[in-house]
């Protein structure tokens, strides 16, 4: 289990009460365009800079976009945070009603899916409409740890008036998102709300602890389901002379006869009964399993992916399409993947895995890290990459679609390769933009 380093809101040694004053006249200095008594933290001037490109009023605010209730259960019903559920509230829930605190629960476009905690701070949330069903992305509320935190995919304090929305400067939040433990894939977030006056930095520290438990319990449960799905499949395997493999219905393998087992296959993303062509397998026949597929590879019938599609317009959950022969793939994508692909797409005829590691670390000293990673990337998507140098392959056409301005596209990615490009021309012309 890793713990990413934790950028709290209050400085060491700081009074609260002094600091959040502090906060109050750079926020006014800052929409004034004046000089401001104390600089505000990264994360927080770079989504201050997003909510500008928004256009939000930091006097009047919007208010959050609600779904329905309809909406809203399928939501909850869909999100895989349901599973784990129990154990967040274990966690946090008694602690927020002590502390005079909410918790929040969010899917990965922030809709708010569950809210427990203190009846104040319940009153409180229902003013600001902090409530089931709103959602708290950046694009609908501001700065918040909410939505900052989806977008920068990682925990995040926001503290008084670093809310850029002046009607939220009495609150102070932490919030952890939680990732598919599987592929890195974004499923939402953990949130403890209260007022600035019970500010600590060690709440960001709980709320990401739980987020990790979160995880590692979600990884449990998938482990479990892949060993159910491979007690099942045992007698059929057993009597097959020919390659073939077990995997769950998202394509992680569960077992394998006849052939070296892969850790996951892209299968198409409406799987049925039948012939397909699948990444790294060539064509194939499907045939279904209770909670996975039966693949059985035909060798002497490969066929060569047609387009690569590389979609960033959701900081923090980048995908990429492989379209193929059969039809469509969709493989989500960890930011560090995210960004030896995007550096690939632009390098057309090949990076070494020294350049590579000076694109995404900033020194050549992490070629085995490197190697590493994009052994990963080819895994999943089969001849699409080639090595020596690491590149797409000739006849793959690549297409990256990005965010409508530069500030957005991986706005937490610190790779210098990736930060060069959105700083040439102040564009970045590689992308479609999404119209």
């Amino acid at each position: 289990m890793t713990f990413p380093s934790l950028d709290t809101a209050l400085p060491s040694g700081v009074d609260a009460r002094e600091h959040a004053d502090l906060l109050r006249r750079s926020h006014d200095a800052l929409l004034a365009g004046r000089p401001t008594p104390t600089p505000l933290r990264p994360v927080i001037e770079d989504s201050w800079e997003r909510m500008r490109g928004f256009g939000i009023d930091p006097d009047c605010g919007p208010p959050p976009r609600m779904a329905r209730l309809d909406e809203l259960q399928r939501q909850r019903d869909a999100s895989p945070i349901a599973e784990v559920l129990p154990l967040i509230r274990r966690s946090l829930v008694s602690v927020a009603d002590q502390a005079d605190h909410i918790m929040l629960v969010t899917d990965a476009s922030g809709q708010v899916l569950w809210r427990e905690g203190s009846h104040r701070m319940r009153s409180v949330g229902d003013r600001v409409g902090l409530v089931e069903g709103s959602f708290w992305n950046e694009g609908s509320i501001g700065t918040n740890a909410i939505g900052t935190a989806l977008v920068v995919g990682r925990p995040v304090q926001v503290y008084s008036a670093e809310h850029f929305v002046r009607n939220l400067h009495a609150l102070t939040c932490a919030c952890a998102p939680v990732h598919d433990p599987r592929d890195g894939r974004l499923l939402g977030a953990i949130d403890v709300t209260g007022p600035v006056s019970t500010i600590h930095p060690s709440t960001l520290a709980l709320v990401n602890a739980v987020a990790q438990l979160a995880q590692a319990h979600l990884q449990g449960l998938h482990h479990t389901h892949l060993e159910r799905l491979r007690s099942v499949a045992a007698p059929l395997l057993a009597g097959l002379t020919r390659p073939a493999l077990v995997v769950d219905e998202s394509g992680w393998t569960a077992a394998a006869v006849h052939m070296e087992p892969v850790r996951r296959v892209l299968l198409p993303k409406h799987c049925e009964s039948g012939t397909a062509w699948i990444p790294a397998l060539g064509e194939c026949g499907l045939e279904p399993l209770p909670g996975g597929w039966l693949i059985r590879p035909r060798p002497g019938e490969r066929a060569g992916s047609t387009s690569v599609t590389l979609d960033l317009r959701r900081p923090g959950a980048s995908t990429v399409t492989v379209a193929g022969p059969s039809g469509e793939w969709v493989h989500n994508l960890t930011p560090r993947h995210t960004e030896l692909l995007l550096r690939l797409a632009v390098h057309r005829a090949g990076r070494s895995g020294a350049e590579l590691s000076k694109d995404v670390f900033g020194a050549d000293a992490h070629v085995v890290t490197v190697r590493a990673e994009l052994s990963r990337i080819r895994r999943n998507l089969g001849g699409v990459i080639e090595s020596r140098p690491y590149r797409f392959a000739d006849e793959v056409m690549v297409r990256v679609i990005g965010s409508q301005t530069s500030v957005n596209l991986l706005p937490a990615s610190l790779a210098p390769g990736v930060r060069a490009l959105l700083e040439r021309d102040g564009s970045t012309p590689l992308c479609d933009h999404p119209g």
